[in-house]
């Protein structure tokens, strides 16, 4: 039976712009065995998963006339060879032109006409390790339900966890009169929501945008952030499709011991890292930085339903570094402005510790249930779900968009390969130049940075200014 897709996801399908395309990727650096890699067993361990993600073997079909939202439709041809393909690079292949093809590789949109997911496995990389690349669409993954696929291929073993035998068959497609049907009576009995759907298929997103902008400010306001427009910058210009990607790596126990001797948190500490590394990007560049200039960023912030509140109604409360990493745990979005223009970075870290606590605090009111509801359009999990509906606000609302998802502390296994490094790779938003994810593993802090290939050719600076910053806040913090 067709499944269709959510509002949100729809607003991701309908909002794929070739210069933007919405799908998120992650790349993980495996370490060979001796004995080499068997092509055939990845491609059968992958396909023996695929029913822990039932989505990745359907893909999406619209409604004529656009009188609703598309479906999900099992893949009557589907083809696990056409989504898991094989790359190398010229050996002994550097982890410079690994970035480089990862680089090409997310600038490509997805096939529409097939399920909205790809993998490559990357062989030749030198120290006998090969890497492999994810892209899955952010209509496909929502981080709560339908999960991105790298989640059920890993294991904590080197030998591969025994599943049960999957079965598939694919179920009918639904002609074009049933779907019709259907959404006609969808509009007969939910008018607004039709009508709403139109405006997305007809590429009048007006009214949906509104929408998302009220959604946004409603919660940004707890950071008392929305009022005014984002600062100008340069991160802020027309982009294209091509991409850049660079990646830096850091120690998780650095962070931990800043957050021990200053009582924040490790997201605080992270958002000063990003805010020193960008001032002194903007300083490369020769832009004016002031002691008061500021980047908005758009920020995640893990959040746990706790104890019921006086109402009854479960509230929400801010997750520690574990809990943050556990499925119960829901994130929301906030705006904040990196203070780049303060040169003291315990400074910086004060100033960011005071931003995300004011939030923190205010959150505490907040029902969990109002949460969900304003995550319609508001970026929640932004590794998984993205940033939905306000891709088209984002140069007005802010700058700069940082994900943060605590990945697990042990090691992990691909088909009997330990993985040694993990960086996921955020969309780029429209008018924004740049987007930094990173997550924690295995004792590391991994970043990946996704950037415009014309506008920000310098994206590798970046990537070495996140380590001189980090090392400007332990130095400065003794």
């Amino acid at each position: 039976m067709a499944t269709r897709l959510t509002t949100q996801d729809a607003s991701f399908y309908f909002l794929d712009a070739s210069s933007t395309p919405m799908h998120l990727g992650s790349l993980a650096i495996l370490q060979l065995p001796e004995e080499g890699l068997d092509f055939e067993d990845l491609l059968r361990l992958i396909e023996g998963r695929l029913h822990l993600v039932p989505r990745y073997r359907q893909k999406v079909r619209e409604v004529a006339y656009g009188y609703a939202r598309p479906v999900w439709v099992d893949d009557q041809d589907f083809d696990i060879t056409y989504h898991v393909r094989r790359s190398a690079l010229p050996m002994p292949g550097s982890d410079e032109q690994l970035q480089d093809l990862v680089a090409r590789l997310t600038s490509r949109p997805l096939d529409t006409s097939r399920p909205l997911w790809e993998m490559y496995l990357v062989e030749g990389l030198e120290g006998n390790r090969c890497a492999v690349f994810t892209k899955s669409h952010s209509a496909l993954v929502d981080g709560e339900k339908a999960l991105e696929i790298s989640q059920v291929i890993l294991d904590e073993a080197d030998a591969p966890r025994v599943t049960s035998d999957d079965l598939w068959m694919p179920e009918p497609v639904p002609g074009e009169p049933t779907l019709v049907a259907a959404a006609l009576a969808q509009l007969v009995s939910r008018p607004s929501e039709g009508l709403a759907t139109l405006r997305m298929t007809l590429g009048d997103m007006t009214s949906v945008l509104d929408e998302a902008a009220n959604m946004v400010g409603k919660l940004a306001a707890l950071a008392r952030t929305a009022a005014q427009p984002a600062p100008v910058s340069p991160l802020n210009v027309p982009i294209s499709r091509n991409r850049r990607f660079a990646v830096a790596r850091t120690d998780l126990e650095r962070y931990r011991r800043i957050r021990g001797r200053y009582g924040c948190s490790i997201n605080d500490v992270v958002l000063t890292v990003v805010s020193g590394a960008m001032r002194n990007w903007l300083l490369s560049r020769g832009e004016p930085v002031a002691e008061a200039t500021t980047l908005r960023a758009l920020v995640p912030m893990s959040i746990c339903e706790s104890q019921p509140g006086t109402n009854g109604a479960s509230v929400v409360d801010v997750c520690s570094e574990n809990e943050a990493s556990r499925p119960h745990g829901r994130t929301s979005s906030f705006l904040v402005d990196l203070p780049v223009g303060e040169p003291n970075p315990v400074v910086r870290l004060s100033h960011v510790a005071h931003a995300t606590e004011a939030f923190a605090r205010q959150s505490r009111q907040v029902t969990a249930q109002t949460m969900i509801r304003l995550s319609g359009f508001a970026p929640a999990s932004l590794h998984a779900r993205g940033a939905r509906a306000a891709s088209n606000l984002s140069q007005r609302m802010f700058n700069l968009m940082i994900t943060n998802a605590p990945g697990p502390q042990i090691p992990l296994y691909l088909a009997g390969m330990r993985m040694v490094e993990m960086y996921p790779v955020s969309p780029l938003l429209k008018n924004q130049t740049l987007s930094i994810a990173l997550t924690s593993y295995d004792g590391n802090v991994y970043y990946g940075l996704n950037a415009d290939r014309d506008a920000m050719a310098d994206v590798d600076v970046v990537a070495a200014l996140l380590h001189e910053s980090l090392e400007e806040l332990v130095d400065a913090s003794g």
